[in-house]
């Protein structure tokens, strides 16, 4: 398994792509803007999306991919998602008022785009590769995942603040090798953080005390014009764990 980063950004901006990652040639977690970095070839090659949540900078990409190779391709592309995340893609982008509902075109029987709810804790397997939703604390419905190989693991928060029911499922993965985990504002915007549910470096260092396994920790979802000072204050905070920025282009083996 090969996890490539296309976004990691909180916005955009330059060369700033939000949320968005490549497991090998065929899955995205997350549908952000650098999903569009993409050639036509490679959207075509995507059979599944799997969403944290339903925000704008996680799915954008999903209705200009469809739309662009749904008739490219021989069978739907299948969004997993737990069901409330569904239901807000259902009501609110593939409406036909936002954004055609592509689950119904070119008819119901033959779609460029079909939904697959997902369960917490539910590992979904794709020709060995195993997925399983973990708890998320968000604003809206939200998740994380776990992506295992069988040689290694990765955890990914996706968006999220104080959440003692991740760090549970995330120490007793045994293979665990890298964790992902979501910083989204600088310290003197902790009250933002919190109003938000994202975390900022202090809270950040608060949640890493909760790991128990060992694991390489990577820094995501940081906001555009702070990803300096945040770095910083990340690295005074919470040290000890050497975190490192999440950067697009960057490859993963699992």
């Amino acid at each position: 398994m090969k996890l490539r980063i296309l976004g990691c950004s909180g916005g955009i901006g330059g060369d700033l792509r939000t949320t968005s990652m490549l497991l090998d040639h065929d899955i995205l977690i997350d549908a952000g803007t650098g999903v569009g970095d993409l050639s036509i070839d490679e959207l075509a090659r995507i059979d599944h999306v799997f969403l944290t949540h339903s925000h704008l900078d996680h799915v954008t990409s999903i209705p200009f991919m469809v739309d662009s190779v749904g008739w490219m391709r021989d069978k739907p592309i299948t969004v997993h998602a737990i069901e409330p995340t569904l239901e807000i893609l259902r009501q609110h982008l593939f409406n036909w008022k936002l954004w055609p509902d592509f689950t119904q075109i070119p008819d119901a029987q033959k779609p460029f785009l079909r939904y697959e709810a997902v369960v917490l804790g539910k590992t979904v397997d794709v020709g060995g590769r195993k997925l399983t939703p973990l708890p998320a604390n968000h604003v809206v419905p939200a998740i994380g995942y776990r992506l295992d190989s069988g040689r290694a693991s990765l955890a990914f928060t996706g968006d999220t603040t104080t959440n003692d029911a991740f760090w549970t499922e995330v120490n007793k993965i045994d293979n665990l090798r890298y964790l992902f985990i979501e910083t989204a504002f600088c310290n003197r915007e902790r009250d933002l953080a919190i109003a938000s549910k994202h975390l900022c470096p202090s809270m950040l260092a608060e949640e890493l005390a909760k790991l128990k396994r060992k694991a390489d920790v990577y820094i995501t979802h940081l906001k555009p014009g702070e990803v300096e000072v945040t770095m910083q204050e990340i690295l005074e905070c919470a040290g000890a764990y050497s975190p490192r920025m999440l950067e697009n282009n960057q490859v993963f083996e699992l």
